[in-house]
């Protein structure tokens, strides 16, 4: 395997520019994410942010991308140990900290995945889950805090 691996996606921004009634310039946030052979995605800021709220923004497509990442990098550790999953959820959220001058950033997010196992011990569970962190690309990547509270059941 390859130690360095790169990751290409083009952004178009699909907005219009218009004035508001000071006569300032407001640009209207929607773009469109492309992809080689994937379907595009349609995105814009957050409603808070004066985006559409029908459309993904990037502060749920972090999420998702923490969230999964997370949820591979516990199937390859489980895998190690022949621990059979049988179910999985997840519901992260998110808090960010928008500053004074209209910067921001996440302070933190909390991952709550379901966890369904067969036949094994879930306090195993969890320190295989807390020791996904380790070998998510995403998550070591972050600079805020990334708490976990797993629910597991059994099969």
């Amino acid at each position: 395997m390859r130690n360095e691996h790169t990751y290409k996606i083009g952004l178009e921004w699909k907005g219009k520019l218009t004035t508001d009634k000071r006569n300032r310039l407001r640009y209207e946030r929607i773009y469109e994410l492309n992809f080689d052979n994937k379907p595009s995605l349609m995105g814009s800021a957050d409603a808070t942010f004066h985006g559409d709220d029908s459309l993904y923004n990037p502060e749920e497509m972090l999420l998702c991308a923490l969230s999964s990442c997370y949820m591979m990098s516990f199937f390859y550790l489980c895998s190690l140990k022949n621990i059979e999953i049988v179910g999985y959820s997840d519901e992260p959220i998110g808090m960010i900290k928008v500053n004074p001058n209209g910067s921001g950033q996440f302070e933190e997010v909390t991952l709550q995945p379901s966890i369904c196992i067969k036949h094994k011990d879930a306090k195993e569970i969890e320190v295989i889950f807390n020791e996904a962190h380790d070998y998510c690309f995403i998550a070591r990547s972050c600079n805020f805090n990334i708490n976990h509270a797993p629910k597991i059941d059994y099969y």
